[in-house]
């Protein structure tokens, strides 16, 4: 299944890569709405090799996720394998410097599930695929404007 998502912001490259990869603020955000995360490896600075667990509660079953950078490419992006015993998946994060002061993110997300409650999983949430994807898009739109207010100050 895949999932992406583009949307401009008028801010500098730079300052969008350190929006992206301000690991704190997104680990905060996780526990504010009731995850737990834990980060097994590597610090603040976006790094291969930084590695993270996380403990959520998904359609009433608690659930543990593995995220690991495989891949940063500063200030263009970066790439995070995500691993559960059920499905595994990959995010993508590319920056395109449009001008000095626009940039444009894209967002892509894969998953494929490697059980059969997965499968059944996934399957529902094909068939809610428009619905999904415009979530999806809201999501990055939403924090695109996130960092664009925050350039602003």
């Amino acid at each position: 299944m895949d999932f992406t998502a583009r949307s401009d912001i008028e801010a500098p490259i730079d300052h969008v890569f350190a929006q992206v990869t301000d690991f704190p603020a997104f680990e905060r955000s996780i526990m504010r709405r009731g995850g737990d995360v834990e980060r097994i490896q590597g610090g603040d600075a976006p790094a291969v090799g930084t590695k993270w667990r996380v403990k959520f509660r998904m359609r009433g079953k608690d659930r543990v996720v593995m995220a690991e950078i495989v891949k940063v490419d500063a200030p263009h992006g970066l790439t995070v394998d995500v691993t559960s015993p059920s499905v595994d998946g990959m995010t993508r994060v590319e920056l395109v410097a449009l001008s000095r002061a626009r940039t444009r993110l894209i967002v892509s997300a894969d998953a494929g599930a490697k059980s059969i409650p997965a499968k059944l999983m996934m399957q529902s949430i094909r068939f809610a695929k428009g619905k999904t994807e415009q979530r999806f898009k809201d999501m990055v739109a939403t924090f695109a404007k996130d960092v664009e207010s925050r350039y602003r100050g």
